[in-house]
């Protein structure tokens, strides 16, 4: 599988570039950024960590706002962002024309419904075809961490729930905790997968928790004065699922914080570090 370099800039001694490629996944062109930190080109395989963005935004929006290339250079971690959603003209995005659906909107799952079923994958993307592709054209290992913020926490949150012993660490900044019992999840879920509630529950963390096959420590941070706390990301039902389950959480409501990148970049690096220490990199 070929890669297209579109761009690329030195950051803190390493490299951040920008890739187009055919997903077969997604039946379409994708973007995807990685970090690439000095150690990149002195010999071996470095740990991956992936990040999962949120609704409306794309590769660019972490990799140019958290500030997380100077400490990933530190430990030699590499950092890939891909796409929300597949892209394209082909692609159907949503029928209303807003902003929390389709194109941007992906919420890294696997589509079972009409019209979305064949592009909107990417789970499938996030944990296969990405990871295969990184691995074969940069020097990273099979050690992985994932993280993401907002829809993206709710992504990283169910694969790594989904997909026992692919990641070796998980975290999520003001994660959609219980996509089943929120407006944003539940237009999502009735669209991509239908109307039977009991296929929603196989892409819900808070659900998924219960069963899940291996105890990954959680890392989770939320702002206290974020706008979607209340209706849409509802923390406090994964706090509950993970306590019944005996799932290690450690959730940090942090005061005055809102939903935006001035939040994630004040706390990256402890996630950085929390992942580095699960990869074996501190």
């Amino acid at each position: 599988m070929s890669l297209e370099n579109i761009s690329c800039q030195k950051s803190f001694g390493g490299w951040h570039k920008r890739y187009r490629h055919r997903s077969e996944v997604l039946g379409c062109d994708m973007v995807f950024a990685v970090y690439l930190p000095p150690q990149a080109e002195q010999g071996g395989k470095l740990p991956v960590l992936y990040w999962l963005s949120g609704l409306t935004c794309t590769d660019e929006n972490f990799m140019q706002k958290a500030g997380a290339h100077k400490l990933a250079a530190e430990l030699g971690l590499i950092i890939v962002a891909p796409d929300t959603s597949p892209r394209g003209p082909q692609v159907p995005g949503d029928p209303d024309g807003a902003w929390d659906f389709g194109l941007g909107a992906g919420f890294y799952l696997n589509a079972s419904e009409q019209p979305w079923a064949q592009h909107y994958r990417m789970h499938d993307y996030v944990v296969q075809e990405l990871p295969k592709l990184v691995e074969a054209h940069f020097p990273a290992s099979d050690r992985r961490g994932i993280s993401g913020h907002s829809m993206g926490g709710h992504g990283a949150l169910v694969c790594a729930l989904r997909n026992p012993g692919r990641y070796q660490s998980v975290s999520a900044f003001a994660p959609i905790s219980n996509p089943m019992d929120c407006p944003w999840g539940q237009k999502a879920f009735s669209r991509y997968l239908g109307e039977d509630r009991a296929r929603w529950r196989e892409w819900d963390a808070s659900v998924l928790i219960a069963d899940a096959q291996e105890r990954l420590p959680l890392l989770v941070d939320q702002g206290d004065r974020d706008d979607f706390l209340e209706n849409q990301l509802k923390p406090q039902v994964l706090v509950q699922a993970a306590k019944a389950a005996g799932h290690p959480l450690e959730l940090r409501l942090q005061p005055g914080y809102d939903h935006s990148y001035y939040f994630i970049a004040s706390f990256i690096d402890e996630h950085l570090r929390h992942h580095g220490v699960a990869l074996g990199l501190l």
